[in-house]
């Protein structure tokens, strides 16, 4: 072959040896956690770190009921990470603290913190609609807002966390951002 047939043939290349390399640096590549939990159950779409391959499930902060909440490893015997998406009143309710909705603690905005509080349809942070396409929680007021996970990831006990907020849509990582819903 001709020298400026290969580097003809190279040009070519370059690109799709970039797009493969910005997919796998990003991320982008999903790998389903190994999910344990009884439903009903919400998790991230991707296993990510999980270092025992449960997936990453919302959570109360500690043992039992919390009103402040993080991604942790799915717990195989379920509990306080079971939680369920009511469509007809938008809110992401707790399966096993009766009355208790995910709610956006302060103004909606990147970084928001989320907490467990007293389910009310009138509070619109406790609203969310779920994109079953793009499997993303919105807060119904700010679409350009969804439900995610941080980068980095902890210890927590034998399992691992990673912290829940609100974050900027369009700047989160699809693996960061994508939730399946799982019901009995």
């Amino acid at each position: 072959m001709k020298p400026d047939a290969m580097l003809e043939q190279l040009k070519f290349l370059k690109p799709l040896l970039l797009i493969v390399f910005f997919m796998g640096a990003s991320g982008s590549i999903a790998a389903p956690p190994d999910l344990k939990t009884p439903a009903p159950v919400i998790h991230l779409a991707d296993n990510l770190d999980e270092k025992d391959q449960l997936g990453y499930c919302i959570d109360t902060i500690g043992r039992g009921f919390a009103e402040k909440l993080h991604a942790h490893s799915c717990k195989p015997r379920g509990g306080d990470v079971q939680f369920q998406y009511n469509s007809s009143t938008h809110q992401i309710e707790s399966s096993t603290f009766e009355g208790k909705c995910v709610e956006i603690l302060g103004t909606v905005s990147d970084g928001s913190r989320l907490g467990l509080l007293e389910c009310s349809k009138e509070v619109s942070r406790q609203k969310f609609d779920y994109d079953p396409n793009l499997l993303e929680f919105h807060p119904q007021s700010s679409q350009e807002f969804c439900l995610g996970v941080s980068e980095q990831s902890r210890s927590a006990g034998p399992f691992m966390a990673r912290k829940l907020r609100i974050l900027d849509c369009e700047k989160t990582d699809l693996l960061h951002k994508q939730w399946r819903i799982l019901n009995p």
